[in-house]
């Protein structure tokens, strides 16, 4: 069975483009995952997205993971509440350099939306998104932010992109093989509290 999918594509031009969302109240901190490490990164896929229709990496090999995670300039900033994580940014810059960076994952886990904390991660995540080359000498220096959302992600997805400044550049509609949502584990995204917000895939 099928089902139709709308993608939205939007971006950044400008580092004055972006308009920041200011941090929420409580010990919320926001940290560089310094270590490419499979495992923490497919826990944060598979916990952020497994309500989101997030299938595209559950294949993949630990090799195919440590690929990605070390590839030149990619960055994973995890954001913790009182010390657990409850969200992340994932940042894939574009290659050949072009200053180009694609803000490829992002979202919380279904225990921390609702809190103000979607838009301050966002925030953050473009900054760093902006100011990548400046921790991978070499690089060309950002020119471009850009990122997607479609259809089957949180319904506050869209919003929370267009207040933190993205622009929307392309609309493309197609039909895709209807899947279920594993999550961490089944009914994962159903717990009490538990609602869609943001999120954005590959």
């Amino acid at each position: 069975m099928s089902i139709t999918v709308t993608t939205w594509y939007l971006e950044q031009t400008s580092p004055e483009d972006l308009r920041p969302s200011p941090a929420p109240g409580g010990d919320l901190r926001i940290e560089r995952a310094g270590v490419p490490s499979p495992e923490f990164s497919r826990f944060l896929y598979t916990a952020v997205g497994g309500d989101l229709c997030w299938v595209d990496r559950l294949g993949l090999t630990y090799a195919q993971w440590r690929e990605i995670l070390e590839r030149p300039g990619a960055e994973t900033w995890v954001a913790y509440v009182q010390g657990t994580p409850a969200g992340y940014v994932e940042l894939k810059p574009h290659d050949p350099d072009g200053g180009v960076v694609e803000i490829i994952y992002f979202g919380l886990l279904p225990a921390f939306r609702g809190r103000g904390i979607g838009g301050h991660l966002l925030s953050y995540g473009t900054a760093r998104a902006w100011d990548l080359a400046d921790r991978w000498p070499g690089r060309t220096p950002t020119k471009r932010v850009v990122l997607n959302t479609c259809s089957l992600d949180g319904e506050h997805a869209m919003t929370n992109y267009r207040r933190r400044g993205f622009r929307l550049y392309d609309t493309r509609t197609a039909e895709q093989p209807e899947v279920q949502t594993p999550g961490a584990w089944p009914g994962a995204g159903d717990r009490e509290g538990g609602t869609r917000e943001v999120g954005t895939g590959a």
